[in-house]
């Protein structure tokens, strides 16, 4: 019996899966038996989707890194406080540890996630020469990196819960912890309108082209 090494995808197979209780149907079937809930072979509409998301979190992510993180108040005075100052005055003051948790969460994982995204989203309209098992990988990455983005908004919480020191100082968020904190639902709206079926829909169109004989 012949064996074919291609998979056969879903799609291909003529089925599509709800993504909310996990049933299969017919493709074309609009609504899922069970749950009721609207089936979709692929997302609808999903690189224009990510991309609104992705430019909506970098607008954002300008005023959280420009406007004050954290503002203490006191009888002497009002200090604010940017992500980048806030961190480096934690360094200097002997909390390094905290300030390097701050820098990696509100500077290196926004960056990386933002770049993640973009090489994803710019490379399915190109796939010809990139590796899909690379994409999915980096797509992973977006995934694993977004569950930490919200750390410095935690501190700023936690910070303004403990560090209240009744009629000595008061710590109150500034306007980049709501800036920062749209930013990070932004991009991880971003990522989850990212369908990663379409990497290998996109490679697997490119390989047919390359197999298909030229023309002289």
């Amino acid at each position: 019996m012949a064996r074919s090494d291609q998979a056969l995808t879903a799609r291909a197979a003529g089925l599509v899966g709800c993504r909310h209780c996990g049933t299969v149907a017919p493709l074309g079937t609009e609504l899922c038996p069970r749950c009721k809930g609207r089936l979709h072979s692929r997302f609808p509409h999903s690189l224009q989707r990510t991309w609104a998301w992705w430019i909506a979190g970098l607008i954002t992510y300008v005023p959280a890194n420009l406007y004050p993180m954290m503002i203490m108040d006191t009888f002497v005075t009002s200090y604010k406080s940017t992500i980048v100052g806030g961190a480096i005055e934690l360094i200097h003051s002997g909390d390094a540890f905290v300030g390097l948790v701050v820098i990696l969460a509100s500077v290196v994982i926004p960056t990386s996630k933002f770049l993640a995204i973009a090489y994803v989203a710019l490379a399915l309209r190109n796939p010809r020469k990139v590796n899909p098992h690379l994409l999915h990988k980096v797509y992973e990455v977006v995934e694993f990196i977004g569950r930490w983005s919200m750390i410095d908004v935690f501190v700023v919480a936690i910070l303004s819960a403990l560090v209240h020191l009744g009629a000595v100082a008061t710590i109150l968020p500034g306007i980049a912890a709501i800036s920062f904190g749209s930013t990070v639902i932004f991009t991880m709206f971003s990522a989850l309108s990212l369908d990663p079926r379409l990497i290998w829909d996109t490679t697997e169109e490119a390989k047919r082209e390359r197999s298909r004989p030229r023309r002289a």
